[in-house]
């Protein structure tokens, strides 16, 4: 079973930046697709960034610009720096791991997921 902590959370204002940073239990290398999600109040669960085994990165509309994820493989963690924040931004932000395994032919996908670290935007 593999660990994902999350931390760099907290109240910012707007226009400020945060750097959030995701530390798995197993190197880097085991995931193919490192992802940061976020949940606010009363909404369900959304995709805001992710990036690959080979460095290839994907952002929702409202972040691209103003969000960069980014792998590092020195100390085996994940990071979202998060800039020009703005109140809609305002939720707990989840990291995501996807390792695939398994021969070719019967590879098998697992997810694994943190706790969350809360992230609030507000003057």
């Amino acid at each position: 079973q593999v660990e994902l902590v999350e931390s760099g959370g907290g109240l910012v204002q707007p226009g400020g930046s945060l750097r959030l940073s995701c530390a798995p239990s197993a190197s880097i290398s085991r995931f193919n697709v490192l992802a940061w999600y976020r949940q606010a109040p009363g909404k369900e669960r959304e995709f805001v960034a992710s990036i690959s085994r080979r460095g290839d990165t994907s952002y929702i509309e409202p972040v691209k610009g103003r969000f960069f994820i980014r792998r590092h493989s020195t100390n085996d963690t994940v990071s979202l720096q998060m800039n020009s924040l703005k109140p809609e931004d305002t939720a707990v932000y989840y990291c995501k791991a996807e390792e695939q395994r398994g021969p070719v032919e019967r590879v098998q996908t697992y997810h694994y997921w943190g706790q969350g670290t809360q992230v609030t935007v507000s003057s």
